[in-house]
């Protein structure tokens, strides 16, 4: 762990698990009630002397930038290993890391001046909160750490960083490399159970809380933040639909849903969770993904050639396996899949599944997993009121040869990011994200996200200028 800029032990630990065996491979630490104290502790003196240079904020984001892809080599097999992604794939997570960092290093933080008159002078200023403490999820642990560490550091507030349990070992190792860049207590990174989570929420010193993770944690995350009325940014569960109209081309947009919905092992929050197609092309649908489903590699994570994964950890496992059960037992065709693999680990087929009953929870809850519902519909109408059905909206996509009615229609979807024959391309530095009811509190990236590590400070003066 890393707390005031240098690594710290703990008296114990807890074990990581390879998903692609089920078996642990490595102990991760768990900080003691003290360390938490230590690490807020520290998080709060930083604070004074970060907060006042901006300078030394936006050179310091520069040269982690730089730091991070020289680690990635290093960093990637323990990422892929306690998260299961081949390989090949982590890579993408750092240079994601990379390029929030350059981001936020080069964004402007102006005053905003709102009035200057022969009345008053009247200014916005942005000012950091303090203390923040992040807890991010095990899908991507690295990239989705950096989407809070670029702007609260930006901002010019300190972090005291949680990964999840099931992933903390890269990130740790982040937080050991990232000290040759930050001053001590700018960003500390602890590791334990899930009670240590909630310990950090229930905290007095932090003023903000910025989770990602799961709607019903997100809950609980928020609720703890109350009591002392702290901020949140909450990015959490979605259940994101797929609207195919009747003049799509299924063999050109096919590999794209079939990515849309399986990369990282349906493992994404922005994935896509149901697909609804008109029902004169839901069958060369259903067949062109089943297909797909079929023949893509599922190894481990150093197998050659895998392109898809285990599921994480055991509770996704067994969730993914009880929703596909449950579906197939509500009548549910089986077009691909539909079963774990055989073999040690959390593997489970990439699965299609076709004429489903709606009310199957596969379709209602977000199953973040390998395994497709796939509905028709007659009236795109009828399929925009059953794709807002249900608490969540997080990103949402529609699939025409006329882009221009698809984002006509896009628009009746209540999600926060709508793309047009593509899904889940939106998620870019400068590009805002957050979801709508549900499915998250806040927004994050883009100077809107940097908006959110702040507090608004208006300077109220007498006039600047003399009267004319």
């Amino acid at each position: 762990m890393t707390i005031n800029g240098r690594s710290v032990v703990t008296g114990a630990t807890f074990p990581v698990i390879d998903p692609s065996t089920g078996e642990a491979f490595a102990e991760a630490p768990a900080a003691s009630p003290e360390q938490l104290e230590e690490a807020m502790a520290t998080a709060q003196d930083a604070f004074v002397s970060w907060s006042r240079d901006e300078g030394l904020r936006r050179r310091a984001l520069k040269e982690a930038a730089g730091l991070v892809m020289e680690i990635a080599a290093d960093l990637g097999p323990i990422l892929a290993q306690e998260q299961g992604k081949p390989l090949a794939d982590t890579g993408i997570e750092f240079e994601a890391s990379a390029e929030w960092l350059r981001y936020y290093a080069d964004l402007e933080l102006p005053r905003e001046v709102v009035q200057d008159d022969a009345a008053a002078y009247a200014e916005i200023v942005r000012r950091p909160l303090g203390v923040v403490a992040g807890i991010t999820p095990w899908n991507y642990p690295i990239a989705l750490a950096f989407w809070k560490i670029a702007p609260a550091l930006r901002a010019g507030n300190t972090l005291v960083l949680k990964p999840s349990p099931y992933t903390p070992l890269s990130t740790l190792a982040v937080g050991q490399a990232l000290q040759s860049v930050l001053p001590p207590g700018v960003l500390n990174v602890i590791s334990g159970p899930d009670p240590l989570g909630a310990a950090m929420t229930a905290h007095a010193t932090p003023r903000k809380l910025t989770f990602t993770g799961s709607t019903a944690t997100g809950r609980k995350v928020m609720a703890s933040g109350a009591n002392d009325l702290k901020r949140v940014t909450l990015e959490l569960g979605g259940n994101d639909p797929a609207v195919i109209l009747d003049d799509v081309d299924i063999s050109a947009i096919a590999d794209e849903l079939f990515w849309g919905a399986f990369a990282n092992n349906g493992q994404v929050c922005v994935a896509i969770k149901r697909i609804y197609v008109h029902e004169s092309r839901h069958d060369e649908l259903v067949e062109a993904l089943a297909e797909r489903a079929r023949s893509v590699a599922v190894g481990a994570w150093n197998e050659e050639g895998a392109l898809l994964g285990p599921l994480c950890n055991r509770p996704q496992f067994e969730r993914v396996k009880e929703l596909v059960a449950e579906a197939i037992g509500m009548g549910a065709r089986v077009a691909a899949g539909g079963a774990p693999m055989d073999r040690p680990g959390f593997f489970f087929q990439p699965t299609i599944l076709a004429d489903l009953d709606e009310r199957a929870r596969i379709v209602s809850e977000e199953q973040f997993g390998p395994a497709l519902p796939i509905l028709s519909y007659s009236d795109v109408d009828d399929a925009i009121a059953r794709a807002n059905a249900g608490p969540f909206g997080l990103t949402a996509s529609v699939w025409s040869s006329d882009p221009i009615r698809a984002a006509d229609i896009g628009l009746g979807i209540e999600a926060g990011q709508v793309q047009v024959n593509g899904h889940a391309m939106g998620l870019q530095p400068h590009l805002p994200f957050g979801g709508l009811k549900s499915s998250g509190i806040g927004v994050e990236n883009g100077p809107w996200g940097l908006h959110g590590f702040t507090d608004i400070q208006l300077l109220y003066a007498p006039p600047r200028r003399a009267a004319a």
